[in-house]
């Protein structure tokens, strides 16, 4: 298994970690669906009422979806349609409303941001580095820039979605724009992710589901009609996979750091 999720009942906290260090941390479909069981699960786990989600290694706390399994998913011949294996990774997309923070060390690109679009806030290391690759590989960024703009202001989001690989965000630009609300020292993400959670789980746990539920509710008239367009253009938009796999090869490794 590719999720390890670790309970602490004393403190009402888990830990969900993408246990693919070697890769990244990338998405297979397997832990998609993973994501997906585990999300659902919480729902019936009333001891635990605040959850963390980070990357394993300290590299990568996830670069999207593992491109060996997105080449795998059919997709309907349809315009008005697709099939998109990361739509049901996050929290909210589960109907899952505790609380959830996300520790961010290394690089957090593409359909990372899935997760972190869900997530309550972001706590990031100080080596920590975001960006998006799409438009750079001849790929339509709708998903995950419809969920960013919901937590960075419509330039800086536009930026990035625009630069592609050209530039990454850092941990403290980040937190200059409102993406990140807390920068620690280099691998200090997750305790200090932990120990917000665990003062949230210490209160009433149905009044910070309200609390948690209300904020979301200022989002998601926004984000549905976004989110509900975004697969029109993704397939209007993007490259055929072959186009796309030849900008993959001859990429360049470098970039600006902002």
């Amino acid at each position: 298994m590719s999720i390890r999720v670790e309970r602490d009942k004393e403190t009402g906290v888990a830990v969900v970690t993408l246990d693919r260090p070697e890769k990244h941390n990338s998405v297979t479909l397997e832990m998609a669906r993973e994501l997906t069981a585990v999300w659902r699960g919480f729902r019936y786990e009333d001891e635990i009422r605040a959850i963390v989600v980070t990357g394993a290694g300290g590299r990568a706390f996830c670069t999207g979806i593992d491109r060996d399994d997105a080449g795998r998913v059919p997709q309907p011949s349809s315009p008005y349609t697709i099939d998109d294996p990361l739509l049901a990774i996050g929290p909210k997309a589960n109907d899952l409303w505790k609380p959830v923070i996300a520790a961010v060390e290394g690089m957090a690109c593409g359909g990372a941001f899935y997760l972190l679009g869900e997530a309550e806030f972001l706590i990031a290391g100080e080596s920590a580095t975001f960006f998006d690759p799409h438009t750079t590989y001849g790929m339509v960024s709708a998903f995950e820039t419809v969920h960013m703009a919901q937590k960075m202001p419509y330039g800086e989001i536009a930026r990035m979605a625009l630069m592609g690989t050209a530039e990454r965000v850092s941990a403290r630009r980040a937190y200059e724009t409102g993406l990140v609300s807390e920068v620690t020292e280099p691998g200090g993400a997750l305790d200090a992710a932990r120990a917000a959670a665990a003062v949230i789980a210490s209160c009433p746990t149905e009044a910070v589901q309200g609390t948690v539920r209300a904020l979301w509710s200022t989002k998601d008239a926004s984000r549905a009609p976004a989110l509900a367009q975004a697969p029109h253009l993704v397939t209007l938009g993007n490259l055929p996979a072959d186009r796309q796999g030849e900008l993959f090869t001859r990429r360049s490794g470098a970039y600006r750091l902002r």
